[in-house]
């Protein structure tokens, strides 16, 4: 089982990265993304976790 706080802040980040690429998800099921939508979240959730993590290297 995942940590409720850690679900939570995954999601809030999902929500932000569609926002950020203009996919308009909603809570709860959004199966009716088309593949391109939905990976445009995905990648762009990878590419801030990667900008965070060689900000932190600095």
């Amino acid at each position: 089982m995942m940590n409720p706080n850690a679900k939570d802040a995954l999601e809030k980040f999902k929500m932000e990265a569609a926002r950020e690429v203009g996919v308009n998800l909603k809570n709860g099921y959004n199966g009716d993304l088309s593949s391109k939508e939905a990976g445009s979240v995905g990648g762009q959730m990878v590419k801030k976790m990667i900008e965070q993590y060689e900000n932190s290297m600095k």
